[in-house]
C-alpha cells in the first residue's frame, strides 16, 4: 500500500515544481542514515493543515506538543517519545515509528491501523514537514516541526510556501501555542532521571 501512494506521489511533485519553482525544495526521497540523525532529537510540533476531518479534529485539542525522536538504523524504527498539552494537562506516550526507507515514510500504529506521513525538507534545516494524504487532495494535509518551541517569521513563511506547493492554503492551518505547554516540567525531570540511569549503568 505504501509503494504505490509514494510513486503517486512522486509523479505529482513535477507538476508542483512546474506551477511554482520554490516548490523544487520540497522532495520526498529515499531516507539514509543521515536523515534519521537529521531529525534525531528534541522537536516542537508548530502547526498543521489537514484535510481529513480526523486529522483536523485530533490538532485543534491540541495546545502545544514536543517529542523525541531516536531512531534505531538496524532495525529501521525511531524510538517516539511525545508529550502533548491536551485541556491544559500534560500527555505522555511513548512508543514506535516505522521507517520505510525506499519511499521516505513514517508510519505508526494507532488503534490497530498504521497511519503514514511523507518525511519532507524544504530549505532550512531546522524544520521539516510530515504529510498525509498526498495523493488525495480531499484528504491530505501537512505537520510542521521546528527544533525551537516558537517558529521564526522565515520558518512560518517556509510553512505556508510548502502549504501552497501541495494546493492548501494557510488559513487552513492551526497552530499551538507554547504558551500553554504543561509538559516541560516532567521533560525535564525525565531527562535527568534518563542521565542518571545511564551514569549508573
Amino acid at each position: 500500500m505504501a509503494l504505490p501512494l509514494a510513486l503517486a506521489v512522486l509523479s505529482l511533485l513535477p507538476l508542483l515544481n512546474a506551477q511554482n519553482p520554490a516548490c523544487a525544495n520540497l522532495t520526498v526521497a529515499p531516507m539514509t542514515n543521515a536523515t534519521l540523525d537529521r531529525i534525531s532529537g528534541k522537536w516542537f510540533y508548530i502547526a498543521s493543515a489537514h484535510r481529513d476531518p480526523e486529522y483536523n479534529q485530533s490538532s485543534r485539542i491540541i495546545q502545544a506538543a514536543f517529542f523525541h525522536f531516536t531512531p534505531n538504523h538496524t532495525e529501521d524504527q525511531i524510538l517516539l517519545r511525545e508529550y502533548i498539552t491536551v485541556r491544559d494537562k500534560c500527555v505522555y506516550n511513548s512508543s514506535y515509528l516505522w521507517v520505510q526507507r525506499e519511499n521516505g515514510t513514517i508510519s505508526k500504529y494507532v488503534w490497530g491501523r498504521e497511519h503514514f506521513g511523507h518525511l519532507l525538507f524544504f530549505k532550512d534545516p531546522k524544520i521539516f514537514f510530515l504529510a498525509s494524504n498526498l495523493d488525495n487532495k480531499k484528504k491530505q494535509g501537512l505537520f510542521f516541526y521546528t527544533d525551537n518551541p516558537v517558529a521564526t517569521k522565515e520558518q512560518l513563511e517556509e510553512f505556508h510556501e510548502a502549504l501552497a506547493c501541495l494546493g492548501m492554503h494557510k488559513s487552513e492551518a492551526v497552530y499551538t501555542d507554547w504558551k500553554k505547554d504543561q509538559c516541560e516540567p516532567q521533560d525535564s525531570q525525565d531527562e535527568k532521571e534518563k542521565k542518571t540511569d545511564e551514569e549508573e549503568s
